[in-house]
């Protein structure tokens, strides 16, 4: 009776400290929702735990009539552009640390991964003068442009994807793709037949840390575009005006902009546990 009282207490402690860590994170995006479905004269009016209206001009207005529809375009492009270009540059990158008998092959690894624990500052003004004024041909060049945030990404985005894939890449058995080259395979059939459908997991993983530190970086996007290539996060300051913040709107779009993280999170939740233990054993 006694270990069946202990037992119960234990368990209720452990609920009740889950379900407070839960409303804790969760708050934040609640009253967010329920500041975009508020009117100007309501969110004004005084504090209300509750909405039981939703006012749909706070959306509609800056993604259809604004040029917030336009910044969110932009996100989805440099995101997802970087994320295959970190993915493939990773990848081959990866296979050549851990197949080939690379000179300084442990100090390249080293260093890439020094590359992301700089501070982004540190990379801003060398690449705002390459971007601006070395990079430049006749009136084009890379600033405010989306391949030039998606290059820029890969500043810290392609180290992280070397650290993080070189793991698992190791444990994939090397008699393998001495199998495949004797049946007549290239470097690149044995990466795409072998390693990377059997790194599949953590790939997957890899891909979306690297969307979604795309997706959130502010830095960059907010010293290397103006107007162009603008993102979701740097537009969500436009609504702060010297006349005013329009909370409703500024709130409706960063809703907005949580929903592709959170359904990209939703399609590859399979794989991230299997990424996140894949290659912690060997045997």
């Amino acid at each position: 009776m006694r270990r069946a009282v202990l037992w119960v207490i234990h368990t209720g402690w452990l609920y009740g400290v889950w379900i407070l860590l839960m409303l804790i994170t969760l708050f934040p995006i609640y009253w967010t929702f329920v500041i975009s479905a508020r009117t100007r004269l309501e969110l004004f009016s005084g504090p209300k735990l509750w909405q039981t209206s939703f006012y749909a001009e706070n959306y509609i207005r800056p993604l259809f009539r604004d040029i917030y529809g336009a910044y969110l375009f932009n996100s989805l492009v440099v995101a997802t552009g970087n994320t295959l270009l970190v993915i493939i540059l990773a990848v081959l990158a990866t296979y050549a640390l851990s197949r080939f008998r690379v000179s300084g092959a442990r100090n390249i690894f080293f260093w890439a991964i020094t590359n992301r624990m700089a501070p982004p500052a540190a990379f801003m003004l060398p690449l705002y003068l390459l971007y601006s004024r070395v990079i430049k041909v006749g009136d084009w060049s890379l600033f405010d442009t989306r391949i030039g945030l998606i290059l820029a990404y890969c500043v810290f985005n392609l180290p992280f994807a070397i650290w993080l894939l070189k793991g698992i890449v190791d444990t994939i058995p090397k008699q393998l793709d001495e199998a495949a080259m004797v049946d007549g395979a290239t470097i690149l059939q044995v990466i795409r037949i072998i390693i990377v459908p059997l790194s599949a997991p953590g790939i997957a993983i890899t891909g979306l840390l690297s969307w979604i530190f795309a997706w959130n970086e502010y830095l960059f996007a907010a010293t290397l575009t103006s107007s162009e290539a603008r993102t979701i996060t740097t537009g969500l300051m436009e609504f702060v005006t010297v006349v005013g913040t329009n909370w409703g709107e500024m709130a409706a779009i960063a809703m907005v902009s949580v929903l592709p993280a959170i359904l990209l999170l939703a399609l590859v939740q399979r794989y991230i546990i299997a990424g996140l233990t894949f290659g912690a054993v060997r045997e």
